[in-house]
């Protein structure tokens, strides 16, 4: 992996993205976007599809330990349990994605309370027209790769809702300043982690994820396919113990990555050290990651960041251009 070779087949300097993601995260938390107020708040909707919806999966994972309630819609449907003490955050980085124009539609006829991200487009236009709470933040090359802006605009927008430690989204903002000086195009090197990775991905890649760790799951399995335009698969751990594990009797070119946590649940530990024992015993080559130290947020967004520079590294070691994405162009243009 060399610069020249980032230089000829990313053809929309999709790296060049990333290598700022830390300044892009900090310039968003100390933005001066306006702070919203929400009153009596015991449930939020998270609702987003594609690189939109990873933020939901996020915030639901940061937020599954406190007294707020999240739900994650990526479809058509709010939840029948909205209510007047519900936040419906509907997230759309284009500004046209139907699906969640759809369910902001729904929304804005229930008794519930509204805000809305975008870059533009016709959600923008709705808000407008329907007095509803929305924020313009811009897009940065494609909605996958504008995911820390919207992440940490919208912990901008949301503090006075969001029970997240200002200090913790402090830490985990410097944890993405470490991680750059490891995995940045900076880094060519054999000790840039996410290009060991990339490398080590030759078939289809099977994360299997702990509770809390599922949305960095998810993020690296779309940016597998979307990126690197490979399958990939994700599953609970513990669920798989129960019936995926079944499938490694079979050999095939599936290959898996343990994704752990440092401080994962102790039974969650103990169901790993028998995983990666079974694959020893059985020839199974696997890869393990591990979390950094720290609060959740640290943990997942070190990690994302990780994963999405593995996928780059992925496409451009097989000489794929990491940005098109004409299958969803194909199916966006039917709907």
């Amino acid at each position: 992996m060399d610069i020249s070779l980032l230089e000829k087949f990313d053809s929309q300097k999709m790296y060049a993205i990333y290598d700022d993601w830390p300044n892009l995260a900090k310039k968003a938390y100390t933005s001066d976007l306006e702070p919203a107020n929400f009153e009596n708040i015991d449930h939020i909707v998270f609702v987003g599809m594609g690189g939109s919806g990873a933020i939901g999966d996020l915030f639901a994972s940061i937020l599954s330990k406190t007294n707020i309630h999240v739900s994650v819609v990526k479809g058509y449907l709010l939840p029948k349990t909205v209510d007047e003490n519900t936040l419906v955050v509907t997230t759309s980085v284009s500004g046209n994605t139907a699906e969640t124009l759809t369910v902001l539609e729904s929304a804005q006829k229930l008794d519930c309370q509204i805000i809305a991200f975008c870059s533009d487009g016709k959600m923008e236009r709705f808000c407008i027209d329907n007095e509803i709470n929305f924020r313009i933040i811009p897009l940065i090359h494609s909605p996958r790769a504008s995911f820390v802006t919207y992440v940490y605009s919208i912990l901008n927008v949301l503090q006075n809702i969001l029970p997240i430690d200002e200090n913790d989204i402090l830490s985990s903002i410097d944890s993405l300043f470490v991680m750059h000086k490891q995995i940045s195009s900076n880094n060519l090197t054999d000790s840039n982690s996410a290009i060991n990775l990339a490398n080590w991905i030759i078939g289809i890649p099977l994360i299997y994820y702990p509770h809390g760790l599922q949305s960095a799951a998810i993020r690296l399995k779309s940016a597998l396919q979307e990126n690197s335009k490979i399958h990939a698969i994700a599953e609970n751990v513990i669920e798989a113990c129960h019936n995926g594990i079944v499938a490694w009797e079979t050999s095939s070119i599936v290959q898996p990555i343990l994704l752990r946590g440092s401080d994962d649940y102790i039974k969650t530990k103990e169901r790993y050290s028998i995983i990666e024992q079974y694959f020893t015993e059985n020839n199974i080559d696997f890869k393990t990651i591990n979390s950094v130290d720290g609060n959740i947020l640290t943990k997942l967004i070190s990690l994302i960041y990780l994963f999405d520079y593995t996928s780059i590294y992925s496409a451009v070691s097989t000489q794929t251009d990491p940005s098109p994405v004409y299958s969803i162009d194909y199916v966006k243009n039917k709907i």
